[in-house]
């Protein structure tokens, strides 16, 4: 349901916006990329404006996704700290002994086991 709303009410709009934008500027243009000899067919790329403006929103895109992605870098690093902590104390739980609550021997056994158990990362 989410993936049709998401199709009608954002895609549609988007792709008739996209279309009317290529229409309306389809003449050709000149993109030089040397600044000292414009002319210079070798640097020169002739295409249709409507190209040159999907391409730079396509680089813009990708270029805020990866910004994005490593800005976001240390929280998925402490996200894989607190993953391998929680597994190891997964397997030490799994391992320790189970012996009766109340009595004073499995007191003393559990705080033995507690000093075992790995230190938390911060």
């Amino acid at each position: 349901m989410l993936n049709r709303f998401m199709l009608i009410v954002v895609f549609v709009p988007l792709a008739i916006i996209l279309i009317a934008l290529a229409v309306a500027n389809r003449e050709l243009v000149a993109f030089t990329l040397d600044p000292f000899n414009p002319g210079n067919p070798k640097l020169t790329l002739t295409l249709p404006l409507f190209i040159f403006l999907f391409l730079a929103l396509a680089v813009g895109m990708i270029v805020g996704s990866l910004a994005t992605w490593v800005k976001q870098g240390r929280y998925r690093k402490l996200a894989r700290q607190r993953g391998v902590e929680a597994e190891n104390l997964r397997q030490a739980v799994s391992r320790a002994p189970s012996a009766p609550q109340g009595s004073a021997q499995g007191q003393a056994q559990g705080s033995a086991q507690g000093s075992a158990l790995p230190k938390p990362t911060s």
